[in-house]
């Protein structure tokens, strides 16, 4: 259940960053969109062939005097650019007012040879001269069109005069970084368009446009004789920062360098045009312009991946690695964090390269990096708090070297209990009243206890030398146990040789118990082979690893027995084993002693003891 418990948080971290992304939050539209600046800032820039910027700077100020110039000015502009056959000629330029000079009537002129001038949209509610377009629609587009409170346009004289009229706003991302121009807006009702796409309109010489809509959005517009672009919801299209514009001053005398291509009459002298943020850097609004129109042109609009899409890989990698992270190794698993951390960027500049798609990339890699962190931190919580449970239960019944093995492969241990062939020990002092005597003699209850702990101790040293594991003490009686929680293959002859070496050292403590004037002691010890439950028994208070099983308690039975077999000087044997141990013992020779029966046992046991 703790298992479960720990791994479900793991989950519910999956599912709450799976919801966050449904809900799209402005921090996740943020990361998603500078991504998309990388992918679109990086692109392989080339001259532009089609468009040519003629700019009113500071060297055309000082020739033709301050902004605003007299419209004479412009108009000779306009017949300058014509005279070289320069294609559709567009001003983002308001011209809402009359000219202060009198000259509207010779602008107008020029204004019938092929241009496009500008209106924009204001927030307030008043609208003055707006143009607008006709709009043929399939579906109803309106309600997801950027709207504004009102519209200021030009003089209607030079809108008659003018071939288009274009919308020069700009709609800025929430975080204020303009990366998508609205083709279409509205006031109302209406619909007005984009300059750029106004400029296409006025190319093909078409008096409306085609917007198809369902009830997720625009999903694309066309002007008739013109290919469908590919819009996003919003009749919005992503601009593409792969040209770089050839710029004219229009104080030049030679224009011929524009022949052939569409013109924007752009305001650049400092103090007369404004800036907007965009992907590349702060650039001036007529770059907008440029930017938007070379990107119909090209006929090579980005387009974007279905976010629901992108959630579903999400989800369903975070939930992959949740696994990997549960039964995989920390190299495999590290393995697929740098892959997935790699591969998704590169699959993503991929496949924007290949097909100009936008994949969001980043809500997939900030979802899968937080669940493989969690999980995997989670993970090692629970393998330090089990290495941890592991070397305090085992600490102190195993020898340091086999502690080490279970702690650095916990997987060796099997917590839960598992039914396996074992070899115990039962190893008892003979002859302990008489020592216990002695010191209760002399009143020195401590001496008692440190000749018991003394003996334990050393018995016990053996026990984990030859990989045994102590399961308790009691008394002056010892239980041990081979080939659990670490695989023992030759565990009953480690079980038999244990208890030879401890009877040896048992005639060592003899020796110096005589020189101490301390009663004789012999050693008793019973080991058996058997299958029984081995692991954690007890309450949820208290846990002890621990065995149970019949041929347990038949190792118990023949410890005690050794006491009814003495040698011609009167010694206990010192260990006794029945047929089945006897068996499997390879290097050790055994002679039988006797045939008993033992409680719980109908059939006579045949017990051996080492030679």
């Amino acid at each position: 259940m703790k298992y479960f418990t720990h791994w479900m948080t793991a989950f519910i971290t999956l599912f709450i960053m799976t919801y966050i992304g449904l809900q799209d939050p402005w921090v996740k539209e943020v990361l998603r969109l500078k991504s998309f600046d990388i992918l679109l800032a990086n692109e392989d820039k080339s001259p532009s062939q089609d468009i040519t910027i003629i700019t009113i700077d500071e060297e055309a100020i000082e020739k033709y005097g301050q902004w605003p110039w007299s419209r004479d000015k412009i108009a000779d502009l306009i017949v300058n650019l014509r005279q070289v056959e320069t294609g559709i000629i567009v001003m983002p330029i308001l011209f809402s007012e009359e000219d202060r000079f009198g000259q509207d009537d010779y602008f107008c002129e020029t204004l019938t040879y092929g241009t496009v001038i500008a209106q924009t949209g204001t927030v307030q509610t008043r609208t003055s001269n707006p143009v607008p377009r006709g709009v043929a629609k399939i579906g109803d587009p309106l309600a997801f069109l950027y709207e504004w409170p009102g519209m200021v346009g030009p003089l209607p004289k030079l809108a008659d005069c003018t071939n288009g009229v274009g919308v020069i706003n700009t709609a800025p991302e929430v975080d204020g970084v303009v990366r998508r121009v609205p083709l279409l807006m509205k006031i109302g009702d209406e619909v007005y368009p984009n300059m750029s796409i106004e400029t296409i309109r006025v190319a093909v010489g078409d008096p409306s446009y085609q917007v198809k809509a369902d009830e997720f959005g625009v999903t694309a517009m066309r002007v008739p004789g013109y290919d469908t672009i590919n819009t996003d919801a919003n009749a919005r299209i992503w601009l593409r920062w792969n040209k770089e514009f050839k710029t004219i001053s229009a104080a030049s005398d030679d224009f011929s360098e524009a022949a052939g291509t569409t013109i924007i009459i752009a305001l650049t002298a400092e103090g007369l045009s404004s800036v907007v943020a965009t992907p590349i850097g702060e650039q001036y609004d007529y770059v907008i312009s440029a930017n938007s129109l070379q990107t119909i042109l090209d006929g090579e609009t980005v387009k974007r991946f279905d976010s629901l899409i992108e959630l579903i890989v999400a989800f369903t990698l975070g939930f992959a690695m949740i696994i990997l992270v549960r039964y995989f190794g920390y190299g495999i698993i590290a393995a697929a964090i740098f892959f997935v951390s790699i591969g998704l960027p590169v699959y993503t500049d991929l496949f924007f390269k290949q097909g100009l798609v936008l994949i969001d990339f980043t809500w997939v890699l900030l979802t899968f990096l937080l669940v493989a962190f969690h999980s995997t931190f989670l993970r090692f919580i629970l393998e330090f708090k089990l290495k941890q449970q592991i070397r305090k239960q085992f600490e102190k019944y195993l020898d340091p070297r086999q502690v080490a093995i279970l702690v650095k492969n916990p997987e060796k241990l099997k917590l839960g209990g598992e039914r396996k062939e074992m070899s115990f020990l039962f190893m008892d002092i003979v002859g302990f009243t008489p020592i216990s005597e002695h010191y209760k003699n002399n009143d020195d209850p401590e001496g008692l206890v440190e000749v018991i702990n003394d003996y334990l101790n050393r018995m016990s040293k053996i026990v984990l030398k030859n990989g045994g594991t102590i399961d308790k003490y009691m008394g002056d009686c010892i239980m041990a146990f081979w080939n659990a929680p670490l695989d023992c293959e030759n565990h009953a002859e480690m079980a038999v040789k244990t208890a030879i070496e401890c009877a040896e050292e048992t005639d060592k403590i003899k020796a110096e118990f005589k020189e101490k004037g301390l009663p004789d002691i012999n050693i008793g010890s019973g080991v058996n082979t058997g299958t029984c439950i081995v692991g954690n028994m007890g309450s949820e208070m208290r846990l002890d690893y621990s065995v149970i099983g019949d041929a347990v308690n038949l190792a118990a039975r023949l410890e005690a027995q050794t006491r009814n077999y003495k040698d011609e000087n009167g010694k206990v044997t010192p260990l006794l084993y029945p047929s089945y141990t006897q068996e499997k013992l390879k290097n050790i020779k055994s002679i039988e002693v006797d045939k008993i029966k033992v409680k719980g046992k109908e059939e006579l046991i045949t017990i051996y003891k080492p030679i």
